[in-house]
């Protein structure tokens, strides 16, 4: 037997391998999962009035199995049949097609960022921000996070921050600050700003356009849970760090200079939120509306920051690369839903998930929704590709159980957001912790208790929006 190494008198342990399972391979999983089911349950359907489920019409449709449909051969005629390995791969690339308008413009929102960070306006307006807070973390800290959760909130952005946090752990390092409290500035704020989506680009056309509202309809209470949840979270912050014995430290950085350009370019880009909020609700912009406006406004940022062509071509290029995952996501998670369309179940699992919750109010409903999105995220990150995949199953629940569009939204915000802020399977935030040297346990530890108490704060937000018919 060979000698095993030793240290002070005791065998060395082994390293444990972390387990990292790739959102793709999560997504197919659920795929092959979904296949699966199709030979489980009954295959039935409900009647539709204007794409509105209609309550209690739900019939079970007659299956038809045979052998070959194992490999998705043959016509199943007036009948349901299972998924077959054809069935399965060819659900792929339709998924992708039916969501083809919405990946475009998820992926032109993803150049539209990256043309914009290339004009230097986010950078300079930070050093600002630093500057004339005179290194003073009760007033930098609330500042600047709300800066970062609107940007969130109202743009959509969040893995366009990893840019950002460089500097706020630079900023920790001189204030003697714990690193962690530098993550936490930019991961709170960031989430909390995308817990709200007051006119998120990337959310909202989603979910929205799933329940059937107008894009960006109901701003007033994503704005008021924006209110609420972001100060709370400024709070704690605060209180955790006049906790850790933090005094103000003797730090003024140097100014940055915010040019000409780069007013002219925050500039547009407000214009650019006020206008894509009011075309969402009086003209019903859609996907490919939203994508021909972006590609302009792209345009526009790229001129007014002195960008030259080749410039802002790569900077776009570079910009929609970030999105390629997401994307994809998207298509797999369309993918499961024509599998379970194609099979006839998806409206078995909708009437099976109702019954759970028959005779229970539009209160209880809706928490049943948030926490089975809160599930949901820890298997599948990704905010887009939960959206397509629960919504379309869990807005007829909602439905049936008197919810409107929009508390169904609510509702999934805040199961998806509240979850991902200690979700071990989310990405970015993983990414955030290493590149700040945070132990995943040592975050949990410190996040924990701020959500819960969010998570009672959302439950009243709930209670308030059916109660008014939100």
């Amino acid at each position: 037997m060979a000698n095993r190494p030793v240290t002070d008198g005791k065998p060395a342990q082994r390293p444990r391998r972390k387990i990292d399972v790739h959102p793709v391979l999560m997504l197919v999983s659920v795929l092959l999962l979904c296949a699966v089911l199709t030979y489980v349950l009954d295959s039935g359907a409900f009647q539709r009035v204007d794409g509105r489920v209609v309550p209690g019409t739900y019939s079970v449709i007659p299956k038809s199995f045979d052998w070959w449909h194992l490999l998705g051969l043959g016509a199943a005629g007036e009948q349901a049949r299972p998924a077959g390995v054809i069935t399965v791969l060819e659900s792929i690339p339709l998924g992708l097609v039916r969501n083809a308008s919405l990946i475009f413009m998820v992926m032109f929102v993803g150049g539209l960022f990256g043309v914009f960070k290339q004009t230097g306006a986010l950078d300079a307006g930070l050093d600002q921000l630093v500057h004339r807070s005179r290194g003073n973390v009760y007033l930098l800290a609330p500042v600047l996070m709300g800066a970062l959760a609107a940007g969130s909130s109202f743009l959509g952005l969040i893995s366009e921050y990893l840019v950002v946090l460089p500097v706020l752990l630079s900023m920790a390092e001189r204030l003697r600050l714990s690193p962690l409290y530098a993550v936490a500035m930019l991961l709170i704020a960031a989430k909390l700003g995308y817990i709200a989506s007051v006119s998120n680009p990337v959310v909202l056309p989603i979910a929205q356009g799933i329940v059937q509202v107008p894009i960006f309809s109901g701003f007033g209470m994503r704005l008021a849970v924006l209110a609420v949840f972001l100060p709370i979270g400024i709070a704690y912050l605060l209180y955790r760090i006049r906790r850790s014995g933090f005094t103000k430290a003797d730090f003024a950085p140097a100014a940055g200079s915010l040019s000409g350009r780069h007013l002219g370019v925050l500039l547009l880009l407000g214009l650019a939120i006020v206008l894509m909020v009011y075309a969402g609700r009086t003209w019903s912009w859609h996907y490919n509306e939203l994508s021909a406006f972006y590609l302009a406004v792209t345009a526009g940022l790229a001129v007014i920051g002195g960008l030259s062509a080749r410039v802002s071509a790569d900077a776009f290029i570079d910009g929609i690369k970030g999105m390629i995952l997401p994307s994809l996501l998207i298509g797999l998670a369309g993918a499961i839903h024509v599998l379970l369309q194609e099979a006839n179940i998806l409206d078995t699992v909708v009437n099976a998930m109702a019954g759970l919750i028959h005779g229970q109010s539009s209160w209880i409903a809706s928490l049943a929704i948030m926490f089975t999105e809160a599930g949901l995220d820890v298997l599948i990150p990704s905010t887009s590709a939960k959206a397509a995949i629960s919504i379309p199953i869990l807005w007829p629940i909602g439905q049936l159980s008197g919810l409107q569009g929009n508390s169904v939204v609510l509702a999934y915000l805040f199961g998806n957001g509240l979850m991902a802020t200690v979700s071990p399977t989310s990405g970015l935030m993983l990414a955030m912790l290493a590149m700040a040297k945070v132990h995943y346990g040592a975050w949990v530890r410190f996040m924990l208790p701020l959500t819960l108490v969010l998570t009672v704060v959302a439950t009243a937000f709930l209670l308030v929006a059916t109660r008014i018919g939100y």
